[in-house]
This record gives C-alpha cells, sequence and structure tokens, in this order.
C-alpha cells in the first residue's frame, strides 16, 4: 500500500468513528474514483490527500473533527470545470451519503453548510468553517516548488480559457486573496502559512 492509499484508509476510518456512524460500504470507493477523473489536474487525490495531512495536523482545533473531515472528503467530489454549481453537487452528495449512515439531520446539515464554504465567497462566521476553509487553501502557503505546480495544475484544468483572459482573471483571484488583511483565518494556518503564501501569491501576480 502506498503512502496515499494508507492515508486515505486511515483518513476515512477516523472521520467516520469520529462521526460514530458506518459509511455506505461502497462509498469510499466511490469517492476515489470521482476524485479520479480524467478532467482533473489540480482537484485530484493529491489536492484530497494534502487536504487530510493539513487536519491530521490540525485535528485538535475541529469542534466537530469529524464533521471537517467528511467534509473535505466531499468538497470537490463533483468537480465539472465548466459548472458552476460544484460545491452544491457535492454538498448535496454528502448530505445524501449522511443521511444513508444514520447522521442526525444536524449533522448533514452542518456537513453541508461546510462544503458550501469551500465557495470561498466570505470568511465564513463558523469556527469549522473557517479552518475547513484555511485547510482548502493551504496549497497557497505551500513551499514554492509545489506552488508552481499547482499554478501549472490549475492552468491545466482551464486549458479551454483563452491564455490571455484566463491570465487576467487568473491575477484576479490571486490579488483578491493579497488584498486581504490576512489570508488564513485561523491562527494555527496563519501563523505557519501566512507569510510563505504571500510570498509565493506576490511573485505570480
Amino acid at each position: 500500500m502506498d503512502s496515499a492509499a494508507a492515508l486515505f484508509q486511515s483518513s476515512w476510518q477516523r472521520t467516520w468513528q469520529a462521526l460514530g456512524l458506518t459509511p455506505p460500504t461502497d462509498l469510499l470507493q466511490r469517492l476515489l474514483a470521482a476524485w479520479a477523473e480524467p478532467q482533473r489536474h489540480y482537484h485530484t487525490q493529491q489536492h484530497l490527500a494534502e487536504c487530510l495531512s493539513q487536519l491530521d495536523c490540525a485535528w485538535a482545533q475541529a469542534q466537530r473533527p469529524g464533521e471537517v473531515a467528511v467534509a473535505l472528503w466531499f468538497h470537490d467530489a463533483v468537480y465539472d470545470i465548466k459548472a458552476g454549481d460544484n460545491e452544491l453537487r457535492s454538498a448535496d452528495w454528502a448530505a445524501q451519503a449522511l443521511q444513508a449512515s444514520g447522521a442526525p439531520e444536524a449533522c448533514w446539515r452542518r456537513v453541508h453548510e461546510l462544503i458550501m464554504a469551500t465557495c470561498h465567497k466570505a470568511t465564513p462566521a463558523d469556527a469549522d468553517a473557517r479552518l475547513l476553509v484555511d485547510i482548502d487553501l493551504a496549497i497557497l502557503g505551500a513551499d514554492p516548488a509545489r506552488f508552481a505546480e499547482y499554478d501549472r495544475q490549475v492552468a491545466a484544468e482551464y486549458a479551454w480559457v483563452p491564455r490571455l483572459v484566463y491570465g487576467f482573471k487568473r491575477k484576479q483571484v490571486l490579488r483578491g486573496f493579497l488584498d486581504q488583511d490576512f489570508i488564513y483565518a485561523t491562527p494555527h494556518f496563519r501563523q505557519r502559512l501566512e507569510a510563505q503564501a504571500r510570498s509565493n501569491l506576490q511573485r505570480i501576480t
């Protein structure tokens, strides 16, 4: 078993143990297959593994770590690069899976809201949502080589967009992060990644 497969297995077990639930038998395979779809270049199993690793280091920061974990598993599970409702469809899938596992309504509704927070439209009020969003954005604070790879991967997903248009829109998005007082909403990630993220973003904008 390679390191990613081992991470997925251990995270999956820890997630559902924390939730106190048993997942549908084929759900892990279906999720991993979704994350391995050919149209993906950044939103792949690599991104999922990086997110789960970040959560491992921040597990104690979560109020409901099982819910944050299952939200990470599903947050980009549906990914159509030309669609505008990926987060909603991913959140709906998570809610359906949790309902099938017998989760209380309050649980699956919270997970649905956590996934919707990854639209990155505003800093969430909920502490677990802030943690989840910071994990999703942790790539911005990666070492320069991984950040450069990430930038190429995102460009590959948008290969269908004219390059001048893509370049303009991409810089607009990245400058939006730089214009914020803080990229990361939680002290945990701000202390660890804020300076590197700003350095990475300034270098390419």
